[in-house]
């Protein structure tokens, strides 16, 4: 069944509908980190990169981002997917491809030349979706050291 979507740029009002979701999703509660998300999303100093999507009013889904200029020795911008949520409700609705749909139309126009994102290893169906959405595995290899 096909849903009217409305994708618009997140907003600081939003924060009770995204940690519901991603408490729908993950079983956590993570408010501070949202909170501090859509604090730096909103803020006039930087680029928002960051979307919602509501279904009849209601936040349905989310994706968050950030622009970047000349960080990580990278000299083209580039722009990074590091949060998507969908409410389970609204999942298999489309909503995910509209968010990535719009992220992708805002990130040409502000002549960001490559996105990046990270995925589980194990996520398969996040990995179709990006997939689905033509990224592909990065020639940049992601590094991580356990501290004890």
């Amino acid at each position: 069944m096909a849903v009217q979507v409305n994708v618009r740029t997140i907003r600081m009002s939003d924060l009770d509908g995204v940690v519901a979701i991603d408490k729908k999703i993950t079983g956590q509660e993570r408010r501070e980190y949202y909170q501090r998300k859509l604090e730096q999303a909103v803020s006039k100093n930087t680029v928002n990169a960051s979307l919602a999507a509501e279904v009849n009013g209601k936040l349905a889904g989310f994706m968050m981002g950030d622009v970047f200029f000349g960080e990580y020795g990278i000299s083209d911008g580039s722009a990074l997917v590091d949060t998507l949520g969908v409410n389970p409700e609204f999942q298999n609705h489309g909503i995910a491809s509209e968010l990535m749909d719009q992220f992708l139309m805002n990130m040409k126009a502000a002549s960001v030349a490559k996105i990046y994102t990270l995925v589980n290893w194990s996520d398969f169906a996040l990995e179709r979706f990006f997939s689905r959405h033509k990224f592909q595995p990065s020639k940049r290899i992601c590094l991580e050291l356990q501290l004890p």
